[in-house]
């Protein structure tokens, strides 16, 4: 049984930064894909960033570009997205999301919610003007 686990949302004034965290558990696959996606109340879920374990590539939506990172060091550790310079809209609920260890010949994953099999429960990232 895969769980996905986020954490470290919170509220922060424009400018500021978090980090959130997200901690997976019971995954079979040797390589995959993980992704933050966030939604907003009335709006249309967005992916934010993408990695791809077998490569270490990166992908991110042109919203966040240079100012989130998306990072996770080893199979034992932790998805991380750092989000610096937030804005207000910025605001939304955050997921993590992994997916079934699909083979992807360009040694990139990106940030399209079908492909996509596991979800956590979301965290909160309220930003502030």
């Amino acid at each position: 049984q895969v769980q996905l686990v986020e954490s470290g949302g919170g509220s922060v004034q424009a400018g500021g930064s978090l980090r959130l965290s997200c901690a997976a558990s019971g995954y079979p696959y040797s390589w995959y894909c993980m992704a933050w996606f966030r939604q907003a109340p009335g709006k249309e879920r967005e992916g934010v960033a993408a990695i791809y374990t077998r490569t270490g590539n990166t992908y991110y939506a042109d919203s966040v570009k240079g100012r989130f990172t998306i990072s996770k060091d080893n199979a034992n550790n932790p998805l991380y997205l750092e989000m610096n310079s937030l804005k207000p809209e910025d605001t939304a609920m955050y997921y993590c999301a992994a997916d079934a260890g699909l083979w992807r010949s360009d040694g990139y994953c990106y940030a399209l919610s079908r492909e996509f099999n596991w979800w956590g429960q979301g965290t909160q990232v309220t930003v502030s003007s």
